[in-house]
């Protein structure tokens, strides 16, 4: 991912941490030293020598406070484990799947010359609108200049906020949005599908002609920049993004990995097929075999474009959630609702029993707190892969029983 997010608008989404970089969660009990004050006034002597005009800076200063309250709630962030099938439930209501209908409809105009323009479809973009911020209607209360002048001074990740608030002023020098206007979530991502400042400053387009970038509250300039910032992350032009698909009980399990691409024949070849059971495509397209839990959940090829899901947020409950969604809204039906009763698993604090025991093997599975993140995940497949069982990344009972006679 090439910015982690940390503080989306939409309460539900601000816990989502699964997979995330240990990088993203820096030093959380380092302590501040300097002053505020001093740092603020070296700060602005730096945005003044990278030619950031004095009007922007002046406008910006009085909203460059420092609130304790954004510091103790970037490290009194709590990180909840959930499966993706209880994930995706919880964001994609049938509420959401309803109003991102309608919203494509409504602004069919919009996304007709989006997709001309960008290459980006409408239900990838309404997804991403709908998860980020309720379409709009949860876009954040907190001063984003203030939240970013907070982080950048806290010793915890200022290497991750800095630019951020440089490129915020360079925001309000270009005129796309006034500091007072510009409010979003706690940790600084601002508009309706939470771009980070320095998403916002690369990505937004003005879609509607005004002359302005304003990503608040022109729906135009909403879905025309997410569509260009998809775009700069990779997007493929007419190329799918995820399609279900159901597994034999024979499959060569090791080969479902994101890092490992088949032609979708080769998966035909093995036995995968269409989620209704029909014979899977034939063609040489290049995709991955996904099982967000285990070879007795769902399961999904991911192709090229999903890599642009895990660029936006490396979660892959909700890259994988996302790009559901996305699908759902282009008409594919919703996954078998009774695979939940069906699938073995691990309790939270048997996941951080396994977490400790791969750790002590030699294995990075990151942060021990029973989250199933990537590192775990890949720890998982390759202990799976040396004890000869199904290595489907998906810890299991019969795992943790072998790891714990072996020790």
């Amino acid at each position: 991912m090439r910015a982690t997010r940390l503080g989306l608008a939409f309460p539900l989404l601000a816990l989502i941490t699964v997979g995330m970089p240990t990088a993203a969660f820096g030093q959380p009990n380092c302590r501040n030293t300097g002053s505020f004050e001093q740092w603020l006034a070296e700060f602005k002597r730096e945005a003044a020598a990278s030619k950031i005009s004095a009007s922007a800076i002046a406008a910006a200063s009085p909203f460059l406070t420092f609130d304790q309250r954004i510091i103790n709630i970037d490290r009194g962030q709590r990180f909840f484990a959930q499966n993706f099938l209880d994930f995706s439930k919880k964001l994609i209501p049938a509420y959401r799947l309803q109003r991102g209908g309608q919203m494509i409809k409504r602004h069919q105009d919009v996304f007709r010359r989006i997709e001309k323009d960008f290459g980006v479809p409408a239900p990838v973009i309404v997804a991403f609108w709908g998860l980020e911020s309720d379409f709009g209607a949860s876009a954040g209360k907190e001063q984003v200049l203030r939240a970013l002048a907070t982080l950048a001074y806290d010793c915890r990740r200022p290497e991750l906020f800095r630019p951020r608030l440089f490129d915020a002023l360079r925001m309000i020098e270009r005129g796309d949005l006034r500091p007072e206007e510009m409010i979003g979530s706690w940790a600084g991502e601002i508009g309706q599908t939470q771009m980070m400042t320095s998403e916002y400053f690369r990505s937004a387009v003005d879609y509607d002609g005004d002359g302005r970038r304003n990503l608040i509250r022109s729906t135009p300039d909403v879905l025309a920049s997410t569509a260009n910032y998809l775009m700069h992350l990779g997007w493929k032009r007419g190329q799918p993004w995820i399609q279900e698909v159901r597994v034999p009980p024979n499959l060569p399990w090791d080969q479902s990995d994101l890092a490992i691409q088949h032609p979708r024949s080769q998966w035909a070849k093995w036995g995968v097929t269409r989620s209704d059971g029909k014979p899977l495509e034939t063609d040489s397209l290049p995709a991955s075999l996904v099982l967000p839990m285990g070879r007795h959940g769902p399961a999904f090829l991911a192709f090229d474009n999903f890599k642009v899901y895990t660029e936006w947020n490396n979660s892959l409950a909700y890259s994988l959630t996302a790009a559901y969604y996305a699908t759902r809204l282009a008409g594919a039906p919703a996954y078998n609702s009774r695979l939940g009763d069906k699938i073995p698993g691990l309790s939270t604090d048997e996941v951080r029993e396994l977490q400790t025991i791969l750790t002590k093997r030699g294995f990075d599975v990151g942060r021990i707190d029973g989250i199933l993140g990537l590192k775990s995940r890949h720890a998982v497949r390759a202990m799976q892969i040396k004890l000869k069982l199904p290595a489907d990344s998906w810890p299991t009972a019969e795992l943790l029983r072998s790891l714990r006679a072996a020790r």
